[in-house]
């Protein structure tokens, strides 16, 4: 079962207020108009996962070339839907890496897959120029599936992590010309609830293909640091991206 703190649902419970706060009062109907957009991410993968306090220490240090040889990759899916002011902000997250090599216990081999799904919720404000700003507060929920193996030591061993940490988010989004734009996402949060701190930043720059068709190209970093008991997870996918969006 995923770890729901105090912390969170308290979290959860302002964000459901600020989003019923600032969802336009007038009384003018407002239809409701949203997009998803599914990107192929070429992530590095970085860090030390220990499973228990004695095992031995996988680190891992993937370049892009070393994901794509190993066939290890990531990829996200982003949706976003808005009325009036209100905004509404998901994103689902998937990483799998793997590792073999020598430790101070002999041979050992290890797998670590990492998944994500960050909700949010919060309001939209106009920037000025066309460029806009969306202000958000959410959650986000971590599975953490690992596997370790380090036979001369008769460890064989696949621990499981899950936790939901608070967020704070800021989106802009800002036209470059009639069909180019650019996009900037950052968010922080953990703070203690469930990881110790995590934390992510994207860029992209879209271009308008179609009315409803988008395309994009950029950066991605997603960092999460995690203890809990003798079992430490510290690391990172960071790399670059390709995505298509389509809005409705």
């Amino acid at each position: 079962m995923i770890r729901v703190t105090k912390t969170s649902v308290s979290t959860l419970a302002a964000v459901l207020m600020a989003a019923v706060t600032v969802a336009p009062t007038t009384g003018v109907a407002q239809d409701w108009s949203g997009q998803v957009t599914l990107y192929g991410w070429g992530a590095g993968v970085t860090g030390d996962f220990t499973p228990f306090t004695g095992a031995p220490t996988l680190s891992f240090d993937k370049s892009l070339s070393e994901v794509l040889e190993d066939l290890d990759a990531a990829f996200f899916v982003t949706g976003l839907a808005r009325r009036g002011d209100l905004v509404l902000f998901g994103d689902l997250t998937y990483s799998s890496s793997s590792r073999s090599g020598l430790t101070p216990l002999g041979p050992a081999a290890g797998e670590v897959t990492l998944r994500s799904l960050t909700l949010a919720a919060g309001r939209r404000f106009d920037a000025g120029g066309g460029s806009t700003l969306d202000v958000m507060g959410g959650l986000r929920a971590w599975q953490i599936d690992g596997s370790v193996s380090a036979p001369l030591a008769g460890i064989s061993i696949a621990p499981q992590a899950e936790f939901v940490d608070p967020i704070i988010a800021l989106r802009g989004n800002a036209p470059l010309s009639d069909r180019w734009s650019l996009l900037g996402y950052i968010d922080v949060g953990g703070f203690g609830a469930g990881s110790d701190l995590t934390w992510q930043a994207s860029v992209t720059a879209n271009y308008q293909a179609t009315d409803n068709l988008y395309l994009s190209i950029g950066w991605r970093h997603l960092y999460v640091d995690y203890s809990d008991g003798g079992t430490v997870f510290e690391g990172a996918m960071t790399g670059p991206l390709i995505g298509v969006t389509w809005r409705f």
